[in-house]
């Protein structure tokens, strides 16, 4: 009898499972029509195991990384399989990030992190995890799931509760069944990255009973630890840079959404458009250029590309086709705004009135770095937290019904890159209705390039990256084409031809200095959001009159650009040609090679021979060096014929 009140418990317990995560969500797709997840779900590429330190790039640029790495060298895995071995394992494993199986590190796979930028599918997998087990598809031998995400659990912080009682306030039918009894329950933490309280691993006091109460830190820093309830499985998702708050020693797998790889970018797209004719359109659109076409890898930004290009290339509508991202998101931007006009007829403010205040909520959450915010942070911009359902079209509201006595309410913007451009008109704006400089305490400004020089600056100085996107955007809403889209939601956004060339020639003066390599590749970026490509045109015909003078360190930063964004595969770059009888080579290659993982990832395919040779080589170490090393020297030239080296040059 036990048994069948367990049964009948999960049952019931799943079917409230499917109820609630069978729909994708509103994020995805037009509010009004709720569209089942299985209909529309697209495999992600999750891969098992760490990329490697902490990142600290701006997640665009570790997307823009990853489409150029090597797929030989990940190891695919299923996201319904996440606690299992893989076919190649034999045994269970332990800590994957550190150190070979010991005797003692052999248990089961107890906590998983899962890693991957802001809108790379994170949640949805999760959602989709859930579902498929509440279907009874996978992980049946998992008796219990509790979703428990971050910007929920924020809402509690300042309660103190056993685990059983803060089970309750999520699971009201957890009353009726005692949790200690079960083998095997899962806890799904999703959004690290969003967690607003501490977790201090070190000195958190030990809880091991399920009724003792304690704040919600301690228990959930008991439950990573295995204190509480040791059978049960923790999988926590998380922003690459949140990652490293768990512990190595309690993570005991590490996987990375990396989001759509190319076939899956079609397939979702031909998902997504019923009209396929219409889906290769927009295919063949986005696969022309590449700096839209990577940023595909991302989900949300699979969904704003057919948002705005559905629209634009199925309905002959006038204007011209976005070609780069600012482009992409200002449309994307009214389009959501009309949807929130034509569904609220009966305004009581401007559109205007509207996007200064999400502008302003996204410019201040943006300082500070933060992707979720509440109403505390809405009231300080403004916004009628009675009213924010008005913005779900741009501003998304994320609410409980079955909250127990806690009905507040978490908000987020779609994706950050939305928050990033959002800012970004805040600030664009702010200068050309008020003359005034947000970046710089509100301080008066006569010009435009003022305001992009002090964003340039403070991007550069980011040791994070933070603001390298929103850099972008700010410098592409000044185009007179980007200025003309915004005429249909606000006024006075003025022209500034002259205000453009000063800021191109202080980003080219910037580029000229010793920059990381980074913030280089990111201000080319700018430059083509700008419609100036004169460096660029410069190294190529450069490259095309097979002249041999010296390059200027912003001509090597403008070849790395060109080798960065080209579509074609390099199958071979000649150093000889662009190096002087006085210059060293190791100097050109320090120059050429930080660019982070992005290059060393896409020339891999060559230098993964010189890998294979050194190892091969510090194995003859024994051997009278001078012989290793003119042994080594001919073997690169042998087997690395693309390098084009002598072994003198070696």
């Amino acid at each position: 009898p036990e048994s069948t009140a367990a049964d009948e418990f999960q049952k019931n317990f799943k079917f409230k499972l499917v109820k609630k995560y069978q729909c994708l969500n509103g994020l995805m797709l037009k509010q009004e029509n709720r569209t089942l997840l299985n209909e529309i779900y697209t495999e992600l590429y999750i891969t098992e195991g760490d990329t490697g330190d902490v990142n600290k790039e701006h997640e665009v640029k570790q997307i823009e990384a990853a489409s150029r790495r090597n797929p030989t060298e990940d190891t695919p895995i299923k996201c319904s399989d996440i606690f299992k071995p893989l076919p190649e394992q034999d045994k269970p494993i332990r800590r994957v990030l550190t150190k070979p199986l010991s005797e003692q590190d052999k248990e089961p796979i107890r906590n998983v992190v899962t890693k991957g930028v802001a809108g790379i599918g994170k949640t949805v997998s999760v959602q989709k995890f859930v579902l498929d087990w509440a279907e009874g598809k996978t992980n049946q031998d998992v008796h219990l799931i509790f979703p428990l995400p971050f910007r929920e659990l924020n809402l509690m912080k300042e309660q103190k509760l056993s685990l059983v009682e803060l089970l309750h306030v999520f699971f009201n039918e957890m009353k009726e069944m005692e949790i200690s009894r079960l083998e095997k329950v899962l806890f799904i933490f999703d959004g690290l990255d969003e967690c607003r309280f501490p977790l201090d691993f070190q000195k958190t006091v030990t809880v091991c009973d399920v009724t003792e109460s304690a704040p919600v830190h301690v228990l959930l820093i008991n439950l990573i630890k295995g204190n509480l309830l040791p059978s049960a499985l923790i999988w926590i998702t998380s922003r690459p840079a949140a990652a490293d708050q768990i512990p190595f020693e309690c993570v005991h797998r590490v996987t990375e959404v990396r989001g759509f790889n190319d076939p899956q970018k079609e397939e979702y797209f031909r998902k997504r458009i019923s009209d396929q004719n219409l889906a290769n359109k927009i295919i063949t659109h986005l696969k022309s250029l590449r700096s839209l076409y990577i940023m595909c890898h991302i989900p949300v930004f699979c969904w704003i590309s057919a948002a705005v290009l559905e629209r634009m290339l199925g309905e002959a509508e006038s204007g011209e086709i976005p070609k780069t991202l600012t482009q992409m998101y200002t449309h994307f931007l009214i389009t959501q705004t009309n949807i929130i006009r034509e569904r609220y007829l009966q305004k009581q403010e401007s559109d205007e009135e509207m996007l200064h205040k999400l502008g302003k909520l996204a410019f201040q959450q943006l300082k500070k770095q933060n992707l979720i915010f509440y109403e505390e942070d809405l009231r300080e911009c403004g916004i009628d937290v009675t009213k924010a359902a008005v913005y779900s079209g741009v501003c998304t509201q994320i609410f409980r019904e079955e909250f127990g006595l806690h009905q507040s309410k978490v908000y987020c913007f779609v994706h950050l890159s939305i928050q990033e451009h959002l800012a970004a008109l805040y600030v664009h704006l702010t200068f050309m209705k008020e003359q005034r400089n947000v970046l710089k305490q509100n301080q008066v400004c006569r010009t435009l390039s003022d305001v992009h020089r002090s964003a340039v600056d403070q991007a550069l100085k980011s040791q994070t990256g933070h603001l390298d996107l929103f850099l972008r955007f700010l410098l592409g809403l000044s185009l007179e084409s980007n200025q003309k889209l915004l005429h249909s939601l606000v006024t006075q956004t003025g022209s500034s031809s002259q205000n453009k060339e000063e800021t191109v020639q202080y980003i080219k003066k910037k580029i000229s200095e010793d920059l990381p390599a980074e913030k280089s590749i990111n201000l080319f970026h700018c430059l083509n959001e700008l419609g100036d490509d004169s460096l660029v045109e410069e190294i190529q015909q450069y490259l095309k009159s097979g002249a041999q003078s010296e390059l200027s360190p912003s001509q090597w930063s403008a070849l790395v650009f060109v080798l960065l964004t080209s579509a074609q595969d390099l199958e071979e770059f000649d150093l000889n040609k662009y190096i002087t009888p006085d210059k060293i080579r190791d100097e050109i290659l320090v120059r050429v090679m930080p660019m982070n993982r992005t290059l060393q990832d896409s020339l891999d395919f060559f230098f993964s021979p010189l890998r294979n040779l050194l190892d091969q080589t510090l194995l003859l170490s024994h051997l009278d060096s001078r012989n290793s090393s003119s042994m080594f020297k001919q073997r690169v030239c042998d087997d690395v014929p693309q390098l084009k080296l002598s072994p003198s040059q070696i």
